[in-house]
This record gives structure tokens, C-alpha cells and sequence, in this order.
């Protein structure tokens, strides 16, 4: 990894090229279910996951922790945890509470 450290106002940081940054990220979520050997996945599996994967990626642009998101959306940390897990597949309820989450957060941007 190709890094560098400067310091602003006396708080350093590090600096990786961007393409580094962003697989540090994909690596950060859940995987894909395994392939069958006709090459195809499980479908559930994969929307859970496709569903987590969105979540966590939508958090993670506007900034927010996962306490933060579920406070906006009323529900528990826990519950959202499960959800970007993609072990969890929410409930409709669940996902409109996150999906108006993300509207107020970005909002207030």
C-alpha cells in the first residue's frame, strides 16, 4: 500500500491513492454466496447481500455510523447490523424506515 502522512491544524492523516481506498472499502463488504457449478448464485443469498452491500455503501457517503443511521430510522443498531451483514433479510417496514433515514440525512447535507 502506497501511503503518505500530512498534518492539518495538528491532527495527522494518511493518505492512500484513491483506488487503494476503494478496495480497502469492497473488501470491508459481504461477500457474494459461492458460485454453484453452473456458475449461478442463490438468489435470496444474493439480495440479502445486494441489499446490505447498498446499505453500508449509502451510510458510509453521507458519513454516518451504523448508531447514527438507526437512530434516524427508529430502529435498533443491532437490527441494522444484521441487515448489513447480509446474513438478515429485512422486512418491507424496515427498509422504507432506512431508505427515509437516508432522504432526512441527505437533506441535512
Amino acid at each position: 500500500m502506497t501511503k503518505a502522512t500530512i498534518e492539518i491544524k495538528g491532527e495527522r492523516f494518511v493518505l492512500i491513492p484513491e483506488a487503494e481506498y476503494e478496495a480497502e472499502l469492497a473488501a470491508a463488504l459481504p461477500p457474494l454466496p459461492p458460485k454453484f457449478p453452473d456458475g449461478t448464485r442463490e438468489a435470496r443469498a444474493c439480495i440479502r447481500v445486494s441489499i446490505a452491500r447498498d446499505i453500508i455503501r449509502e451510510r458510509r457517503e453521507l458519513g454516518l455510523t451504523q448508531t447514527q443511521l438507526a437512530k434516524l430510522a427508529g430502529i435498533r443498531q443491532e437490527t441494522l447490523s444484521r441487515l448489513e451483514s447480509g446474513k438478515h433479510r429485512p422486512n418491507e417496514r424496515t427498509v422504507e424506515r432506512i431508505e427515509a433515514a437516508f432522504k432526512r440525512a441527505r437533506g441535512k447535507r
